[in-house]
């Protein structure tokens, strides 16, 4: 595996559904020295707390006169219900992407790698803009948000995780 690469100025993104840590490389890339920049964090309360309403239901219509419909009876089917903690994944992650935007277009860094689990990358790739794309340095599909800063160090940089 390749030694990630860090440049003095260049953020790490890590984050989940719910945590963003901005870091940002104040050493260099021989000795990197990660320091938060930012911290961002999503209150996700309990389902019950974010939407109560039971699923939906459809009714199908009237049958019209002189034609044959295939079902009899009164049947109807549920509609799937809203997955709150999804849903607030998602603008979580969403408002991240606006935030990295907005960083590489002032000049605030010019250079990103993103931390992530797979599900949380999987989210967040459809946000970034052209921007974030092009300064983006690599993605690692790892969840390491609750770590301390130097254990995100360690299992990055010194133990050279792959871009």
């Amino acid at each position: 595996m390749d030694k990630m690469r860090l440049d003095k100025g260049d953020w790490l993104v890590v984050c989940d559904g719910r945590k963003a840590l901005i870091l940002e490389n104040l050493g260099d890339e021989m000795f990197p020295n990660l320091h938060t920049r930012e911290v961002h964090e999503q209150p996700n309360p309990s389902t019950g707390a974010q939407g109560t309403d039971a699923p939906g239901r459809l009714h199908p219509g009237r049958p019209h006169p002189g034609r044959l419909h295939g079902a009899v009876g009164g049947a109807r089917s549920s509609v799937e219900q809203t997955d709150w903690h999804d849903e607030a994944e998602r603008a979580f992650l969403r408002s991240l992407a606006g935030r990295l935007d907005a960083a590489v277009s002032s000049g605030e860094t010019s250079a990103l790698t993103m931390v992530a689990s797979p599900r949380a990358l999987g989210m967040i790739r459809a946000d970034y803009s052209d921007v974030v794309r092009k300064a983006l340095q690599g993605e690692v599909g790892k969840d390491l948000v609750k770590l301390p800063v130097y254990e995100i160090e360690k299992q990055l940089l010194l133990s050279g995780a792959a871009k």
